[in-house]
């Protein structure tokens, strides 16, 4: 047989090999009731169906519980510009004896009694000092509670100079491991335990309050007034010809979001998500060339615009810390800095000479700066964080600040400051590698406690999704002749290689927990691997004919769980990160949560893109 032969039988034997795998594929690509798009489609049209990017009023309650920040705000209540004195009274009702740590910070001068004795007594001048910090915020006095089981009357003495006139309490419970019930249920603080108060008037707050009485010479916290003597209601007190009383504080209305889930919330709250959701639907408006869904990111950016200065109200003045918006404001943590700020940078860079185009420039190099001066950073400046301990690295960080670092250098027209950021973006994979990578795995864990480097965390999917979304990221805007650019593309590839591995054979999806297969199947982990891959098949950083099949089961695993109206389910909600690895089994699943439709949408996409080609 001569070569000429031979080879005809080979190109034969490759083309039939070739016929198979097409027809294999194909025939699996058929599975699929509907197109990725469509599926995606529908997901999208679900949310623009029904999110109202608009606010309720409530009411600002107390809640049952003495926990979390507790602000009297004497300001809101008593006129302000001269020198006064008032009091507030509740009762803490607790289920055991105990001695609690309280936090507290005040403006001016304060009193307090518990069960008729002192605990606490300062005279300043000046506003309470709060500041916020990554996910706690700092007041500057702790006091012990002597705490009886049963009824402890707690009777509050404040003074104002005239400017300022606001408490701030906290109790601080014993730090619990990441993952369990913080033990935080056994009081309660209302004035429902006061005589005679019914009970629609201890909904609408936890305190009475009553003053202003004088306060000549700043001597008031040593001036005793009748409300000290005990507490009697529809009694009238008369000071400088006004007549005082025991009242409620002012009740304020707020503004809130609509019909939030009571586990995660809504699509149209301020967080990386949330924005990142917003950035998905954009591009999923330039992939299929309809307006609408560019829009979308539009109208999210602009109400967010809209709301700023209100939250701000109700962040500063009415001290309303925990609102669902609270964190548009000088908030240190990059989930609520660089990785929301992604929708208004790509606007930026997308297009041109639109509506409000200062307010997105102001906001993304508000971020810049907070990015490059102010993020806490490891030595080799690697992002890193203070919680759970200092310094925890998280591998989500890699998306939440990867991204915007390349979108920085894409948007600014100064070489040195575009090569900077291209620099920082690529340094940053290679110092997550360095740290949370485990490379007998192929996987990342979830975090690295710099205190203790040799604890493993559990293998997290959606944090290894947010790995390889951030890694490919990095590969598809870093220029290739960049001297990390050969090592960032090993990492993305042999990250694939681990990922395959934990795929389910039979279901096509990934476990919560990617080792553990008795962990449950999640949607947002796998939506991010069948993106990352079917991405790496369409840029040729990967083999097609090796890794298509992949692709496939996960979107088919993908395509079961978004419902004809749209609704997509088994999404983990949010997570902190811990040793436990039973914390990871027992996350609660939501349905239509922006942890896992910011990574569908993008599947979509990519998984259409590659059977079109």
């Amino acid at each position: 047989m001569n070569k000429f032969h031979t080879r005809r039988i080979v190109r034969k034997q490759v083309f039939l090999m070739g016929c198979l795998l097409f027809s294999t594929l194909f025939a699996f690509a058929q599975d699929f009731e509907r197109q990725p798009v469509d599926a995606v489609k529908a997901v999208a049209d679900k949310t623009l169906r029904e999110v109202p990017f608009a606010f309720r009023a409530i009411l600002q309650k107390p809640g049952t519980y003495f926990r979390g920040m507790n602000t009297l705000n004497l300001e809101r209540t008593f006129p302000m510009g001269k020198p006064g004195v008032a009091y507030a009274l509740s009762v803490i009702n607790s289920e055991r004896t105990s001695t609690l740590p309280m936090e507290v910070s005040h403006s001016d001068g304060l009193k307090i009694w518990l069960n008729g004795k002192v605990v606490y007594e300062k005279q300043k001048t000046g506003p309470a000092v709060v500041r916020e910090e990554e996910r706690d915020i700092f007041l500057e006095n702790t006091i012990q509670l002597p705490i009886q089981k049963g009824r402890n009357e707690l009777l509050i003495k404040s003074e104002t100079a005239g400017t300022d006139w606001k408490v701030f309490l906290r109790p601080r419970f014993p730090k619990v491991p990441e993952g369990q019930k913080q033990d935080n249920e056994w009081m309660k603080l209302s004035i429902g335990y006061l005589p005679h108060i019914t009970e629609d008037v201890a909904e609408l707050s936890n305190w009475l309050v009553i003053g202003p009485f004088p306060n000549p010479d700043r001597a008031g916290l040593s001036t005793t007034y009748p409300p000290e003597e005990g507490f009697v209601l529809g009694r009238l007190y008369e000071y400088g010809g006004q007549e005082i009383a025991w009242q409620l504080p002012k009740v304020e209305i707020l503004a809130d979001v609509i019909d939030a889930d009571p586990l995660w919330g809504t699509l149209y709250d301020w967080n990386y998500h949330t924005a990142g959701y917003a950035w998905a639907i954009r591009n999923l408006g330039e992939f299929t060339g309809e307006q609408k869904y560019v829009d979308y990111l539009t109208t999210y950016c602009n109400f967010m615009f809209d709301i700023k200065p209100y939250i701000g109200y109700e962040k500063y003045t009415l001290h309303r810390p925990y609102s669902r918006h609270t964190h548009l404001w000088n908030t240190p943590l990059l989930d609520f800095t660089s990785a929301p700020a992604l929708p208004f940078i790509y606007r930026l860079r997308k297009d041109n000479n639109f509506d409000r185009q200062e307010e997105y420039e102001a906001l993304v190099e508000a971020t810049q700066d907070y990015l490059m001066k102010e993020q806490i950073r490891l030595p080799d400046g690697t992002f890193t964080r203070e919680t759970p301990f200092k310094y925890t690295t998280w591998v989500d960080d890699m998306f939440m600040g990867i991204p915007f670092l390349l979108q920085s250098a894409l948007l600014t027209k100064d070489p040195a400051e575009q090569q900077q950021y291209f620099d920082d973006a690529a340094n940053q994979v290679i110092g997550f590698q360095k740290r949370v990578y485990d490379p007998e795995m192929d996987l990342y864990m979830h975090a690295q406690y710099s205190e203790r480097p040799e604890v493993k965390l559990p293998y997290w999917s959606r944090a290894n999704g947010w790995g390889i979304w951030a890694t490919t990221e990095v590969l598809l805007h870093l220029p290739k002749d960049h001297p990390k650019y050969k090592d960032i593309l090993k990492i993305y590839r042999d990250h694939v290689d681990g990922l395959v591995k934990m795929q389910d054979p039979v279901s096509g999806f990934y476990h919560n927990v990617l080792n553990r297969p008795d962990s449950f199947e999640e949607t947002s982990g796998t939506a991010i691997f069948t993106m990352a891959i079917a991405r790496g098949i369409n840029q040729g950083w990967i083999k097609d004919k090796e890794y298509r099949p992949y692709v496939l089961k996960g979107w088919k695993a993908l395509d079961s769980v978004i419902g004809e109206d749209g609704t997509v389910s088994q999404i983990c909600m949010g997570t902190m990160c811990t040793e436990d690895v039973q914390y990871y089994y027992k996350r609660p699943v939501v349905k239509d949560d922006s942890h896992g439709l910011l990574g569908l949408i993008f599947a979509g996409i990519e998984v259409q893109k590659l059977l079109n080609n």
